[in-house]
């Protein structure tokens, strides 16, 4: 019996998932069947799905099935995202084998870790037109962030995608514990660890939705809702977790990364 579930939050059916162990959850405006979970009943967030993305079912799940959990292990995916049983799968990995190669079990040599994170990305390094087009701002307080990459930090890549100044913003709502450490993070750093995944042990996750929530409950108070439009935007709440994520998991938790892959349907 495996020691894991891990549960993929999409916005359509896929056919090819439904045979597979993901747990399936079910968001948007699609006609579900039984086979997907429903995070709109009980405590819920689901009005705010559109702006939270699968933050939805991560509070749905806190708040209704986190308290009688079972399973040792527990994880979070996404339509298109998925974990994997190993690196070297990664190169040859294609709809038709997915299910072959989809993380299915914590092995017992790596029971010490408390949590998974994904293999990280780098945001450093983008064209030099998109950085004069969306990062002119940063560039006339430092110039050398054009062509110093250490300098293109996740903070730079934040403001040039998700709005000028709104991680500065959401940062100085954080508890005074972790507010300076994670400003220094996203100004020194240029990698992260993406997509709002994660595989944790039940208490760790109880921990991290305790301080994840009510920091984007406030951070509404700055932002709301109507001014979020568009790619860059809309799904603020979800892109700022994304980051913070990347952070907290590395602070709290004995980790490991772990290998993930895109698969387009």
């Amino acid at each position: 019996m495996s020691n894991l579930d891990i549960y993929c939050v999409t916005n359509k059916k896929i056919n090819l998932l439904e045979e597979s162990t993901l747990k399936l959850v079910g968001v948007g405006n699609e006609n579900f069947s039984k086979k997907y979970l429903r995070c709109d009943t009980k405590k819920n967030i689901y009005y705010k799905e559109k702006y939270y993305s699968e933050l939805t079912f991560h509070y749905w799940y806190w708040k209704n099935i986190l308290p009688n959990e079972k399973k040792e292990w527990v994880g979070f995916c996404q339509k298109r995202r998925f974990w994997l049983k190993s690196d070297d799968t990664i190169n040859n990995i294609s709809s038709l084998n997915l299910n072959d190669c989809l993380l299915k079990n914590i092995s017992e040599d790596l029971n010490h870790y408390e949590s998974f994170i994904c293999n990280p990305i780098n945001v450093s390094g983008a064209k030099k037109i998109k950085i004069i087009k969306k990062g002119w701002k940063n560039l006339i307080k430092d110039p050398s962030i054009f062509f110093n990459k250490r300098k293109q930090t996740i903070a730079f890549h934040f403001d040039m995608h998700h709005g000028h100044d709104n991680l500065n913003k959401a940062i100085k709502l954080l508890n005074k514990e972790n507010r300076n450490d994670f400003l220094a993070y996203v100004n020194s750093k240029n990698i992260y660890n993406p997509h709002i995944m994660v595989i944790a042990k039940p208490y760790i996750l109880e921990r991290w939705f305790e301080e994840l929530f009510p920091w984007l409950e406030r951070c509404e108070e700055v932002f709301g809702f109507d001014k979020l439009k568009g790619y860059d935007t809309q799904r603020l709440y979800a892109y700022l977790a994304e980051r913070y994520l990347s952070f907290w998991f590395k602070k709290y938790t004995k980790f490991k990364t772990s290998p993930w892959t895109f698969i387009n349907f």
